[in-house]
């Protein structure tokens, strides 16, 4: 699948199939991990691989006991390393360059893990204390958010999203696009647009062509008629 097909069946999975995922693939998922974008190239994500059973449970309890969790056979856990984003930028590397930097390793992640025919969910409710405990996590390391990662039984429906003319502004904030689908190049909504106007139009094409030939036909045939007259 291309990369916007990719994007758009992406599901949040919470319901897994009992079969280990092969090691090849986790290592491409970590890798597309480990090529996004960070703040000033710092690259200050380092990313856990859980597979024992007791530690996923250990994790699924710590996470405001979502049970279904330990049902994925690998975890991911992605953490920041917090002492390095302080180093290069202070407190806003800390409250927000190293969140960011994390977030974008893990879409990166679920994008991979989706093209490769398994499932994701992104938790990020938990205990930090408990993770770092379970996964001998150091103090200068902060766990930022959990992956889970397997085969799925079928892919959840879509779920409903806001309208493009909710979320986007045009120069400044709440400057709603007139025409969103031209100016988005929403193709299906300009598409059906002018398919609706080409019925609605050729009625009046068809007896405007009519009333073209019948004027043309007769002035014709006024002028052969005083031809033969000669």
């Amino acid at each position: 699948m291309d990369a916007i097909e990719c994007i758009m069946t992406r599901r949040s999975v919470r319901n897994y199939l009992d079969v280990p995922v092969e090691w090849d693939k986790i290592g491409t998922i970590l890798d597309t991990g480990r090529f996004a974008p960070s703040s000033g190239n710092i690259q200050d994500v380092k990313f856990v691989v859980v597979k024992d059973e007791g530690s996923r449970k250990a994790i699924a309890d710590a996470c405001l006991r979502q049970y279904w969790m330990s049902k994925a056979p690998i975890h991911i856990v992605v953490c920041s390393e917090v002492k390095k984003s302080i180093g290069f930028y202070g407190i806003r590397g800390e409250r927000l360059y190293s969140i960011q930097n994390c977030a974008a390793s893990i879409e990166n992640m679920m994008l991979a893990a989706n093209s490769l025919g398994l499932g994701t969910c992104w938790v990020g409710a938990f205990d930090e204390n408990v993770v770092s405990r379970v996964l001998g996590i150091p103090d200068y390391i902060r766990p930022q958010a959990i992956i889970t990662i397997g085969y799925y039984h079928e892919a959840p429906k879509p779920p409903q999203r806001f309208p493009l003319t909710t979320v986007a502004f045009l120069e400044k904030y709440g400057n709603r696009v007139g025409d969103s689908a031209a100016v988005m190049r929403d193709y299906s909504l300009i598409t059906e647009r002018y398919v609706k106007q080409g019925q609605k139009a050729t009625g009046n094409a068809a007896g405007k062509a009519a009333d073209f030939i019948g004027q043309k036909g007769q002035s014709i045939a006024e002028k052969l008629k005083k031809k033969f007259k000669k």
